[in-house]
């Protein structure tokens, strides 16, 4: 795939793609014999890994890591889980925290619900 092709079908500009790959949050994109960029499966695969990772607030830093520590190989296997387990424990804080804010947010709403039906506002 071309990166025009891969920009449309990922929703990415072509300039963050370049980017994504310029710091390592993509490992290098396969070439064509004249330089031209030509994304494998595989490529694909690390842009699908990338926009679930950003989508969950995973820093560019802790993904670029990442990207490094898969390309020294098996030896890192350890350090690759660590990572990924320090993440999950941060977005864990982040989704109990947004969580609480929901409920929150719904006992006012419902507060509002009630005084609209009838009529009494009796908590602000």
């Amino acid at each position: 795939m071309t990166i025009s092709e891969v920009s449309r079908k990922y929703n990415l500009t072509t300039d963050t793609l370049r980017y994504y790959e310029r710091i390592g949050v993509i490992p290098q994109v396969h070439r064509t014999g004249a330089g031209l960029r030509d994304y494998t499966e595989e490529d694909c695969s690390w842009v699908e890994l990338v926009k679930c990772m950003r989508s969950a607030g995973l820093p560019i830093e802790a993904i670029a890591e990442y990207v490094k520590l898969t390309q020294e190989g098996e030896a890192t296997i350890p350090a690759r889980r660590q990572l990924l387990v320090e993440q999950r424990a941060q977005l864990q804080e982040q989704l109990t925290s947004i969580t609480r804010a929901m409920e929150r947010l719904d006992y006012k709403i419902s507060r509002y619900n009630e005084a609209i039906r009838t009529g009494i506002l009796t908590w602000e």
